[in-house]
């Protein structure tokens, strides 16, 4: 996703790493925005519920997303 774009969750796939994800206040439906990259891209912070959270791009694929705009 690119930097400063909302999208909203549509579904967490991927066994017990979605537990974690899900207990950080990323759930299906919620907005979630990526606001900046570590300088080798990874970790990217994310804002959920006006809370910055950082996630490893390993963890982050597990969560599918749609583009607010296509809503």
């Amino acid at each position: 996703m690119p930097l400063n774009q909302t999208a909203v969750v549509v579904m967490l796939k991927g066994g017990k790493i979605c537990g974690r994800i899900n207990d950080l206040g990323i759930v299906e439906g919620c907005e979630l925005t990526p606001v900046f990259n570590a300088p080798f891209g990874d970790p990217v912070a994310y804002s959920v519920k006006h809370t910055l959270i950082a996630l490893r791009q390993k963890d982050s694929r597990h969560i599918y997303v749609r583009c607010k705009d296509d809503i």
